[in-house]
């Protein structure tokens, strides 16, 4: 399997018997959800991960999905109110104000950043509501325009407002100090809009941490982020198709084709790429999926995702395990098309410092291509030339070699690479020789098998990819 799958652990998940389940099953990440924070219990995921990782010679990684400042109602009379389509809605900033006629938000600057016309929409866009009026301090006037019973602390959609909320919330910055403690591999942010966004997340990692740092993934959910799309995804190391907040911000019926430019994007700069939400919600009470969702996961996989995510269906659904395992048989099934494989897009030479490194990789999945070759072999520093081989998406296997898990499980994100632990590197072609017989000896490759491998000389010291070399299985 190559295209990679993230499971979220919940409740229905994180027992150290229901982990390992799940990573028989196929699951190649864990996500853990900020939005419900329980350190104890984070820290006990963690370690239960990391145990597992050491008990079954796998390189399982974390990624840690920041809430970023959820707008939200506040807690209603008896715990709901209905809205008839047509009433006028009152929502204020002043928390000792809410009553059935005015509901509390807690989003503090909402009435000066609104204006006359805009949409609110409310719990995943079931509720629409149109800005009559703001006093621009601490009240807006809203007319209903499809209603129906709505519950407390629903989530708040404004599809048409520039928010001046900042993407990294207080909450969010105390929750990276657990993360950057407790060595987690990747970061997603929320309430991304623009590359200022990521990259106030990736000073603040800096500043608080030196050698292995967690990439950030921009998860992409707001139309802002859309129009600023180019400049994001060159900043983030990774990007999120968050289709949950993004379908309802953004028409239905766009979100297939901004998906499609996104995953395009990713590949073309070589950035692991997400889809994310509802691609098996069918699964939470249910022990088979829908068509629709066989057919949403098998699209995405063709679409050219490094990975599919599972949210709900694995924290808190009834068949967790089942689900995953349902998962893999679809991306198993759809992989078997050729035209997953191979993509071309040709390496810049203008103002590219890496044009050389980027031209051997390049040259080298064509040459595992032509020759047919089994796997393409690198050995990993920073994980660059790695992801670099997976953005062609070669049908030949990567095998990427480290001495640093931290590394080895960053990159088990990426589609189609296998990471193995390796610590005796000596000079190259003594190197490449070991190699060929560690993979030999845990019979992942035969005698006769062609190997491409891309590595940089000398390959005991960090670098760019200087080596192309096509070699036999002996």
């Amino acid at each position: 399997m190559k295209t990679k799958i993230v499971a979220t652990v919940g409740p229905a998940s994180r027992s150290k018997e229901k982990l390992r389940q799940l990573i028989d099953a196929g699951a190649d990440v864990f996500r853990i959800n900020f939005s419900h924070v329980d350190y104890a219990e984070f820290e006990e995921t963690i370690n239960t991960i990391r145990e597992l990782n050491r008990e079954l010679n796998t390189h399982i990684p974390i990624l840690a999905d920041l809430q970023g400042p959820k707008i939200r109602i506040g807690n209603l009379p008896d715990n709901h109110i209905f809205l008839e389509t047509g009433d006028q809605v009152i929502f204020t900033t002043l928390t000792d104000q809410h009553s059935p006629q005015k509901i509390f938000i807690n989003y503090p600057d909402f009435p000066k950043d609104v204006t006359k016309g805009d949409k609110i929409l409310l719990d995943d866009g079931k509720f629409t509501l149109a800005i009559e009026k703001t006093n621009n301090t601490d009240e807006v006037v809203a007319r209903v325009e499809i209603g129906g019973i709505l519950s407390s602390r629903k989530g708040v959609n404004l599809p048409d407002t520039k928010i001046s909320l900042p993407s990294l919330s207080e909450k969010d910055r105390i929750d990276v100090e657990f993360i950057l403690k407790h060595e987690i591999e990747w970061i997603a942010l929320s309430f991304v809009r623009t590359a200022a966004d990521v990259q106030e997340l990736i000073d603040l990692i800096r500043s608080k941490k030196e050698g292995n740092i967690p990439p950030v993934i921009a998860k992409i959910e707001k139309p802002e982020a859309i129009e600023n799309l180019d400049e994001i995804l060159k900043t983030a190391h990774g990007a999120m198709v968050a289709r949950g907040d993004l379908g309802v911000e953004i028409p239905l019926h766009t979100v297939p084709l901004a998906q499609k430019r996104i995953v395009n994007m990713c590949l073309e700069l070589s950035k692991p790429v997400i889809i994310a939400t509802q691609m098996m919600e069918g699964m939470l009470e249910n022990s088979r999926p829908t068509r629709a969702e066989v057919n949403d996961v098998a699209n995405s996989v063709m679409d050219g995702a490094d990975a599919l995510m599972l949210s709900g269906e694995t924290s808190v659904g009834k068949y967790p395990v089942e689900t995953v395992n349902t998962m893999q048989k679809i991306i198993n099934e759809v992989e078997i098309f050729e035209n997953i494989y191979d993509k071309k897009h040709i390496p810049v030479k203008e103002q590219n410092p890496d044009y050389i490194s980027d031209s051997i990789i390049y040259s080298g999945c064509n040459m595992a291509r032509e020759a047919g070759a089994k796997a393409i072999v690198s050995v990993a520093s920073s994980g660059y030339s790695t992801a670099k081989i997976a953005s062609y998406r070669p049908k030949a296997t990567i095998y990427t070699f480290a001495d640093n898990h931290f590394i080895l499980c960053r990159l088990n994100l990426i589609w189609g690479v296998k990471p193995l632990f390796y610590n005796e590197f000596l000079h190259t072609d003594q190197t490449i020789a070991l190699l060929k017989k560690e993979l030999k000896t845990k019979k992942l490759v035969d005698r006769g098998d062609l190997l491409v491998h891309i590595s940089n000389m000398p390959i005991n010291e960090p670098g760019r990819s200087n080596m192309l070399k096509l070699s036999f299985v002996e």
